[in-house]
């Protein structure tokens, strides 16, 4: 299907707006802990026009030391999972903390799932009261107080396609979600993940994109002159 040079400008338009708004998204999210940035890519759809498609960027962001024992990044693949009032999500945001009831909790309130459920600490598995002094998270997820095993975190992974973001750092599981094996996981206390958002190349990006619409812009409104000029001149009679 042939388009005509408006259509072309239109949906130019429409490209650098959707992909203007995605990196927007991702410069304000430079320093949220855990954000994983989405990229736009063009795909052509309904004939020769393009349109725009975002991914999630999978890759990880550095590991920032905290020393706090609260304190839970994630290097690979895979995501902690939090029980909300929407449902379970995922995230890489591991700044926790305890809640009014003893449970790991995220900065929200949404307590960290553990293979057992929500993750108490201040009881062993037995019921028990336990004073947190002592917390400590290996490698492969498994949370200990004062050396009493309590539970191992949920980590899980999907496929390869983009995540529906949510507020707070969180995801939206998608539904090929699946269990990262204990060996394969790559828990670190006492750290943070940072973003992925390299800020420098987000900015030149923004540049590089309104120059783009600005242009496209400008083709839209020279082309609209020339069809107003056939319109109104060239075609009255003689």
């Amino acid at each position: 299907m042939k388009t005509d040079g408006i259509a072309s400008a239109a949906s130019a338009l429409r490209y650098w707006e959707r992909r203007q708004e995605v990196v927007a998204n991702n410069l304000a999210n430079a320093s949220t802990d855990g954000f994983r940035a989405e990229r736009v890519f063009a795909q052509l759809l309904d004939g020769d026009l393009p349109v725009a498609q975002a991914m999630t960027d999978r890759r990880g962001g550095m590991l920032r030391p905290t020393g706090n024992a609260f304190d839970a990044g994630l290097g690979g693949d895979g995501f902690f999972v939090v029980s909300t009032p929407q449902g379970e999500r995922w995230t890489r945001h591991g700044a926790w903390r305890l809640d009014t009831e003893g449970y790991l909790a995220d900065t929200d309130g949404n307590r960290v799932l553990g293979e057992r459920g929500a993750i108490r600490l201040t009881r062993d598995p037995e019921g028990r009261p336990l004073d947190v002094t002592d917390l400590a998270i290996d490698t492969a997820g498994v949370v200990r107080v004062n050396g009493v095993k309590i539970d191992q975190l949920r980590v899980e992974r999907g496929g390869t396609g983009s995540l529906q973001h949510e507020g707070g750092g969180r995801y939206l599981p998608d539904a090929s979600r699946a269990s990262v094996d204990g060996p394969a996981r790559e828990v670190r206390q006492g750290t943070l993940e940072e973003s992925n958002v390299n800020s420098v190349s987000t900015l030149i990006d923004m540049i590089e994109i309104n120059r783009n619409y600005a242009f496209a812009q400008k083709v839209l409104s020279t082309l609209d002159g020339i069809r107003a000029t056939i319109a109104n001149d060239i075609a009255k009679p003689a």
